[in-house]
């Protein structure tokens, strides 16, 4: 599990609640955890991905669909995936692009198909549809300024309602002592179990330091579009030590 931090300065991006730190003293465990410690951000972030994340603002808005609003929560056109086979390599035509400091990816025949300020939404149906899906929302969800509505409009599950508590608490009580910080970045990813509703996938992130966490996420399909499920429980981050049995894969 990442190490205890204290919140970022009021300068910095985005929410003190980033900070490891304020999620364990929360008592927010598993994915939380290891994702929360994966989107530290500091404040000159920057880097170069396949192609032009670097320069993109901290939202990329480049596959924005001009008829729905950002971050809307109007219905999604059917994508051109349609693939059922688990990917057994790193997906093709993926693009990366940096949401704050953490590279996130993206597709045109995957999704998503709607971006705009912090919510990326509308995947396709299929294993690559999820995977963009669980990438895009665990980071989002945690690192968006607007992080409520990204919580509101793409996640599902018993433990959800707390952590919305618990989080807009702990913000309220945050003091605002500066810390570096590090982040870290996707490094790979397995499926352990795929259907058309529902896909768990374990993710491998990477940190600064070399060290690498998994963590394993649940999308589930609803209202036509995939969710990220947080449970009552999530599980504990589990330390990685190769990548080894994983598909290797980011974007940094």
């Amino acid at each position: 599990m990442p190490d205890p931090g204290t919140p970022t300065a009021a300068d910095e991006p985005r929410s003190p609640w980033l900070r490891t730190g304020f999620v364990l003293a929360a008592a927010f465990v598993g994915f939380v955890a290891v994702i929360a410690g994966a989107v530290v951000f500091t404040s000159d972030a920057s880097g170069q991905d396949d192609g032009s994340a670097a320069s993109r603002p901290a939202v990329d808005r480049a596959a924005a669909d001009p008829s729905s609003p950002p971050g809307g929560d109007g219905a999604c056109a059917e994508l051109a995936d349609t693939r059922q086979d688990i990917p057994a390599a790193a997906p093709k035509g993926v693009t990366w692009a940096l949401f704050g400091a953490v590279a996130v990816p993206a597709s045109k025949e995957a999704g998503p198909a709607v971006t705009g300020d912090d919510v990326a939404r509308c995947y396709a149906r299929t294993p690559v549809g999820a995977l963009l899906a669980t990438s895009q929302i665990s980071v989002r969800y945690l690192a968006a300024d607007d992080w409520r509505k990204v919580t509101e409009l793409q996640t599902v599950g018993a433990g959800r309602d707390a952590y919305i508590t618990g989080r807009t608490k702990a913000e309220k009580e945050a003091s605002t002592d500066r810390d570096g910080g590090a982040h870290g970045q996707i490094a790979g990813f397995r499926f352990v179990t795929y259907d058309r509703s529902t896909a768990v996938i374990e993710t491998v992130w990477r940190f600064p330091d070399g060290r690498m966490q998994s963590a394993i996420t649940t999308v589930l399909w609803r209202d036509g579009d995939w969710r990220l499920e947080y449970p009552a429980a999530p599980a504990a981050p589990t330390p990685v030590g190769s990548l080894a049995g994983y598909t290797t894969w980011g974007g940094v």
